[in-house]
């Protein structure tokens, strides 16, 4: 026990000598504060705790009224306690500049600010002006370019010589910089100037340095500054072949190494890829699973090349399997939505996306619609992310969760806002066939040549829903028209005149009216008074958003007319229109309007809209409309015979064309229809 007592005795006056030798140097610095002849502690009397050993100066051996500050730049100089406190920030301000002037290239870096500030406002510096600024600024960095790009201060001059440099100084830089691309992506500002020397879409110097990318891609998607400009050089200006190989070494360290051999088949796709090599299957799925599952942890969804290597990913997963649920998980678990909002938005994204919503469970599809909440409007008018919402409306089968969730925010819910919707969705190609894809089916008007990418990715989803949804796809056509028809019948009612102006406009009306379900009377009266006053060119008294010329005078007006009175679509199959039910009986109403103006019609560009009366079945007045042409039948005949305002137009553009190129080789011969085709037939059927 006395041992033990003891030890803890010493234990405890172990600290005690700490604390005493500390609280001496505390009460030293607090003398060193105050000037010895104000002291009234007798100086024979006062107990020296410094210690040679330690570092600390003898009392005696202090300097008279000098300490150590702060400069500006962190670095300690000599304080004089007998300059004031504005002198002495002039001398920490000088020596901020002695050590600034002796970096290397300081008097370079100065003056190219100079002239950086003196061009970067274009329009302030004349031209001959800004070409010496320019001359001079070249003559300043060439052959110390990798000096200036990596100073924040210093890389503006370089970015501001490349805005105004020509083809040959421009491909000057990028060879004076080349070696040093990857290590330029990772600065946080030099970054910027590998975008601006890309932008001109210069071959020579793309080539210079995406190949100096190869073998870092795995270290560079994962750096917070590189993987941007990484990821928009290879979604914007990579040829195909080097997006192959920067995606390629998602699939492991072995294709960095194989990518150094240029005989090496230079392929992305992963399919090809495992056929070629079954037995590195296991590794390289998960090398890319790796990567894919690390950038989604950390919230890094936006990059073009994560969403190309999840749908190669997942186009090699079979449904079902352990590594497919898993890949599902992942795009699941992101609780804020933003992986599924940035794959909506890229093509191989919206691919990934349809598939998923196409093998997904009821509960899988309701999870993967509600991330998009709030973005749906965008998403409609977007090149990609409308494929989505098409996809949504083919494979949910619980079509009043697809209509509560979409049509609210891509229409709107009532009002003005509602009518603007509406209009901005019918002018915009990829809007548009959001809304009339439930109408039209994938007809070639939504969906042409330029389109055909929707087309491939929708017939793979109609294959998959074979086996994933209950609900047979014409009912659930169905509900969903039914559940948008009012807000579309509204909108047509309410701006007539702003849709029937344009070509895609016309379509979406007749579209409404032949398709949709509900009262349509109000928008077919609508319509007809369109049509109203003298069909000669301009609309008398049209307000600033009316068209500027009579409906008659456009080929799509008319042609949207004569749709409305034949009242349905016509069948190529059955060789006939097939009506709706019920009738829309257009054509009393559109006679009402125009009887006063019927000649004008039948011999102007609206000649078919009267065929369409004369041969519609349910016009009533169909005797009366005759008898009037009838008494008109001379000019109905001159009508006939003589070359309308286009065909006269179309000549004398043939003509002046035949003599500005008269080696050009000439239309196969023979001559072209003279005279207005619509009172052709009207003659004929009278």
């Amino acid at each position: 026990m006395a041992a033990k007592a003891a030890g803890i005795d010493k234990k405890r006056k172990a600290p005690s000598a700490s604390k005493e030798k500390s609280s001496g140097k505390a009460k030293k610095a607090r003398v060193e504060e105050i000037p010895a002849d104000e002291m009234d502690v007798d100086e024979e009397e006062f107990e020296d705790f410094s210690d040679s050993e330690d570092g600390g100066a003898k009392l005696d051996e202090r300097p008279a009224k000098k300490g150590k500050t702060s400069g500006s730049n962190g670095k300690n100089f000599e304080k004089d306690a007998s300059l004031t406190s504005r002198e002495t920030h002039a001398k920490q301000k000088q020596l901020a500049l002695e050590r600034k002037a002796a970096k290397p290239l300081a008097d370079e870096v100065q003056r190219t600010k100079k002239i950086w500030e003196r061009l970067r406002i274009k329009s302030s510096v004349p031209k001959d002006e800004r070409q010496k600024l320019v001359d001079e600024l070249f003559t300043i960095i060439t052959g110390r370019m990798r000096d200036f790009v990596l100073k924040h201060d210093a890389v503006r001059a370089v970015q501001t010589a490349l805005k105004y440099s020509g083809s040959t100084q421009r491909k000057q830089i990028a060879k004076e910089l080349q070696g040093a691309y990857a290590q330029l992506a990772e600065s946080r500002y030099a970054k910027f100037l590998i975008g601006k020397l890309l932008v001109n879409n210069d071959d020579e110097i793309r080539d210079m340095i995406i190949p100096e990318f190869y073998g870092r891609v795995r270290k560079m998607i994962n750096h917070p500054e590189a993987s941007w400009i990484l990821d928009d050089i290879y979604r914007t200006v990579a040829t195909k072949e080097q997006k192959a190989r920067l995606l390629r070494e998602w699939y492991g360290p072995e294709f960095v190494i194989k990518e150094m051999a240029n005989d090496t088949e230079v392929t992305a796709d992963l399919k090809k890829i495992l056929e070629a090599e079954p037995s590195k299957r296991g590794h390289i799925t998960k090398s890319l699973f790796d990567m894919i599952n690390t950038l989604v942890q950390k919230k890094m969804t936006g990059f073009t090349m994560l969403h190309d290597a999840m749908l190669q990913y997942f186009l090699n997963s079979t449904p079902g399997t352990e590594e497919f649920n898993e890949f599902s998980e992942i795009v699941k678990g992101d609780e804020s939505g933003d992986l599924l909002k940035n794959l909506a938005f890229t093509k191989s994204g919206t691919r990934l996306t349809c598939l998923l919503l196409a093998y997904g469970s009821a509960k899988d599809r309701k999870h993967l619609l509600k991330a998009f909440k709030d973005t749906f409007q965008m998403m409609a008018g977007d090149q990609y992310a409308h494929l989505v919402i098409l996809t949504a409306f083919d494979v949910i089968d619980d079509t009043k969760l697809t209509s509560k969730s979409i049509f609210p925010e891509i229409l709107g819910e009532g009002g003005d806002a509602q009518v603007q919707n509406v209009l901005e969705a019918v002018h915009n190609p990829f809007a548009r066939s959001t809304i009339l894809y439930l109408l039209e089916g994938m007809s070639k008007s939504l969906f042409p040549a330029g389109q055909a990418y929707d087309v491939e990715v929708l017939n793979e989803v109609h294959e998959i829903r074979k086996n994933t949804s209950k609900k047979d796809p014409e009912a659930r056509r169905q509900e969903l028209v039914a559940a948008f028809s009012p807000q579309l019948i509204s909108a047509v009612a309410a701006t007539p005149r702003e849709l029937t102006s344009s070509t895609f406009g016309c379509q979406f009306v007749a579209d409404v009216m032949l398709s949709c379900e509900g009262d349509k009377s109000a928008a077919l009266e609508a319509i007809a008074q369109c049509a109203e006053g003298a069909p000669t060119g301009v609309v008398e008294g049209a307000d600033d958003v009316a068209p500027p010329v009579h409906i008659s005078q456009t080929a799509f007006g008319s042609r949207m007319l004569k749709s409305l009175i034949q009242g349905g679509r016509f069948d190529k199959a059955a060789g006939k229109v097939i009506l709706v039910e019920p009738p829309l009986n257009f054509s009393d109403t559109l006679y009402a309007v125009i009887k006063d103006h019927v000649l004008d019609w039948a011999t102007g560009p609206g000649s078919f809209v009267i065929v369409g009366l004369v041969e519609a079945n349910d016009f009533s007045d169909k005797e009366a409309l005759k008898k009037v042409l009838k008494k008109n039948k001379s000019a109905l005949e001159k009508a006939a015979t003589e070359a309308t305002a286009e065909q006269k137009a179309a000549k004398e553009a043939e003509e002046k064309d035949a003599k500005s190129k008269p080696n050009k080789k000439g239309a196969k011969k023979g001559e072209k229809p003279v005279g207005n085709m619509g009172s052709k037939i009207l003659l004929k059927a009278l």
